[in-house]
C-alpha cells in the first residue's frame, strides 16, 4: 500500500479563465450530478453539449439557478439617462455608469423620442437646458474660485479639477433625462433574462429597443479584446505551418457567444404589463384626482398598519404620484374585501415562472418615503440591499435648488434667476409635450425633464442597511443632494429609536466642509 493512501486529500483552489460563460455554468452545475473535478468537466464539455444540457434543465425543468453561474460583461453606450435608470433597476446588478461629477455631459448628445411634429419643440427644450448647463457650470466655477483660494501646496491642475467637480455638482441639475450616457454591467444570465424581459415591457420605445439589443448581444459573437493580437500571432504561425496556424486560429479566434441559450426566449413580461395597467387604473380610481398633500423630504413610516394594508399600498405606490402616507390612509379606509381585490391585482396575471412583483417584498423594518431630485436618486438607486419602488417622472413635485453648506449659493453667484428661468421653461415644455396628443406623449415628454426635478421613491430596508446608507452617503466627499437625504434618514431613526442613534458614525451635513477635499 502506498504511504500516501491514508493521507487526507488537500483542498484544491484555483481560478478559472477562458471558458465560455454557458460552458462554465454547465461545468459548475455538474457538481451536483458528477464526481468530476472542474478541470475534468471543462475538458470534456463542448458548447454544443452545454446548450443541450441547458435546454433540458433550464427551460424544461425550471432549474433557473444554473443561469446564476454564467456571468456576462456588457457595454451599453449612448443611451439616455432615463433609459439608464430603468436598465440598472435590478436588485442583482453590478456595474458602473459615467459620472456627472467628473465629465462634461454637454459633449454626450441626447436621445430624441418620436414626437412627430412636436420634435422641434423637444429639441429646443433640450438645447435650452444644455445652454443653461454650460452657463451655470462655468459661472459657478468662477464663483468657487473667487470664494476659495488655492492652497500653496495644492497643484493648480488639482485645484481646477476639484472645483470643476463641485461646479458640475450644481450644473447637473439642468441635465435633461434625454442626455446620453454610457455604462458597463456584469450580470449573471438569470438577471440578464429578467432584465431583458422587464425592459421589453417598458412604456418607452428607446428602452424596448435597448432590450432587443441586449438579447442580440448575448446571442451573437462577443467582442474579443485579444482579437487583433491573436490574429497577428495566428498569421505569423500560419506562414510557417499552415495546419498549426489553422488550429491556433480555431482555438484563439473562434466566435464566442456569451449566452446563446439562456436568454434566447426572453420576451416582454405579460404579468408585469397587465398588472401595471390595472394597478394604474386602480390607483387613479382610489385617489380620484385629489391634490397631492405636502410631505417631508424623508418620511420614516410607522409600522402600525397590517400587512394587507402595506401590500395594497405598495402595489399602488409606483403607479401614482402620491406619498405613501397619503395613499395608505385611503387604502386603510377600504373594506377588507376591496383591499383583497387590490392585492389580487398583483397576482392575477402571474405566470408559472414569474417572480412576484417587487411590491410584495413587504414586512421590512424601515420604510422611507423619499422626495428628492432625480440626480440624487440616481446615486441612491445604487443601493441594492433594499426594496425600491419608483414613481413615474412628473413636474407635480417641482424642482430642487442646489445648496451646499460652505459653497456659494446660486443667489450669491448671481445665478438664481438664470437657474429658475431654465427650470421653469423646461417644465413648460414638458407640459406642452405631455399634452400634445401623439402616441406615448406622456412617456416621451419625460425626456425633457431635468435632473433637478423632484421624484418620489419608497425605500424598504433593515436596520443594517439604514446605518450603511446613512454613514456612506452623509460623508463629506459625497454630493450635497444625497448627503441631505442620508442625514434626514439618520435623524428620523434617531427620533424613532433614540437608543440606536449612538451606533451611527454620521457626518453632520449642516456643517461647512472643505470644498477642496474629495
Amino acid at each position: 500500500m502506498s504511504e500516501n493512501a491514508n493521507k487526507p486529500a488537500e483542498t484544491d483552489v484555483y481560478a478559472i479563465h477562458g471558458a465560455d460563460p454557458e460552458v462554465l455554468a454547465y461545468a459548475m452545475a455538474k457538481y451536483s450530478r458528477s464526481s468530476l473535478t472542474m478541470k475534468e468537466s471543462l475538458a470534456e464539455i463542448s458548447a454544443q453539449r452545454a446548450e443541450q444540457f441547458l435546454n433540458t434543465f433550464y427551460f424544461q425543468y425550471g432549474h433557473r439557478s444554473i443561469a446564476d453561474l454564467a456571468h456576462i460583461p456588457f457595454a451599453i453606450e449612448r443611451l439616455s439617462l432615463l433609459a439608464a435608470i430603468a436598465l440598472v433597476d435590478e436588485q442583482r446588478w453590478d456595474g458602473q455608469e459615467r459620472s456627472t461629477r467628473y465629465q462634461n455631459f454637454r459633449r454626450s448628445g441626447w436621445f430624441t423620442p418620436d414626437l412627430g411634429p412636436e420634435t422641434p419643440r423637444f429639441t429646443a427644450a433640450v438645447e435650452a437646458l444644455f445652454v443653461a448647463y454650460d452657463h451655470i457650470g462655468a459661472e459657478m466655477l468662477e464663483a468657487l474660485k473667487s470664494a476659495i483660494a488655492r492652497p500653496e501646496e495644492m497643484k493648480p491642475e488639482a485645484y481646477e479639477r476639484t472645483l470643476k467637480a463641485r461646479a458640475f455638482d450644481v450644473a447637473r441639475y439642468l441635465l435633461p433625462l434625454a442626455t446620453n450616457t454610457s455604462l458597463g454591467q456584469i450580470v449573471n444570465a438569470r438577471t440578464l433574462e429578467t432584465q431583458v424581459s422587464r425592459l421589453l415591457t417598458s412604456e418607452h420605445a428607446e428602452i424596448r429597443q435597448i432590450a432587443e439589443k441586449l438579447r442580440l448581444a448575448a446571442t451573437e459573437p462577443a467582442w474579443n479584446v485579444q482579437h487583433s493580437a491573436a490574429r497577428v500571432l495566428c498569421e505569423e504561425i500560419g506562414s510557417v505551418d499552415a495546419t498549426c496556424g489553422d488550429r491556433l486560429t480555431e482555438a484563439l479566434l473562434r466566435p464566442v457567444k456569451t449566452a446563446p441559450t439562456l436568454v434566447k426566449y426572453a420576451t416582454a413580461n405579460e404579468y408585469l404589463a397587465a398588472s401595471r395597467t390595472e394597478l394604474t387604473q386602480a390607483a387613479a380610481e382610489l385617489m380620484a384626482n385629489q391634490p397631492i398633500d405636502a410631505a417631508p423630504v424623508v418620511d420614516l413610516l410607522d409600522d402600525t398598519e397590517s400587512l394587507e394594508v402595506e401590500l395594497a399600498t405598495s402595489l399602488l405606490y409606483p403607479h401614482c404620484h402620491y406619498s405613501y402616507r397619503q395613499l395608505r390612509s385611503h387604502v386603510a379606509a377600504l373594506s377588507d374585501a376591496r383591499r383583497s381585490e387590490l392585492i389580487g391585482l398583483g397576482t392575477k396575471h402571474r405566470g408559472r415562472h414569474d417572480e412576484l412583483l417587487r411590491a410584495f417584498s413587504a414586512g421590512q423594518g424601515f420604510r422611507f418615503d423619499i422626495l428628492m431630485d432625480i440626480g440624487g436618486f440616481r446615486d441612491m438607486h445604487r443601493h441594492r440591499r433594499c426594496v425600491q419602488l419608483l414613481q413615474p417622472y412628473t413636474d407635480a413635485h417641482g424642482y430642487e435648488e442646489p445648496t451646499c453648506p460652505g459653497q456659494p449659493t446660486l443667489a450669491e453667484a448671481g445665478l438664481e434667476a438664470s437657474y429658475n428661468s431654465a427650470m421653469d421653461a423646461a417644465f413648460a415644455h414638458y407640459r406642452q409635450l405631455r399634452d400634445c396628443g401623439i402616441p406615448e406623449a406622456a412617456q416621451s415628454a419625460q425626456y425633457a425633464l431635468p435632473l433637478g426635478t423632484r421624484c418620489r421613491s419608497l425605500f424598504k430596508m433593515d436596520f443594517a442597511e439604514v446605518l450603511y446608507i446613512s454613514e456612506l452617503r452623509s460623508g463629506v466627499a459625497g454630493h450635497f443632494s444625497y448627503r441631505r437625504i442620508a442625514w434626514e434618514m439618520y435623524k428620523a431613526v434617531e427620533k424613532r429609536h433614540p437608543a440606536l442613534a449612538e451606533h451611527f458614525r454620521i457626518e453632520d451635513v449642516n456643517e461647512p466642509i472643505d470644498l477642496l477635499k474629495r
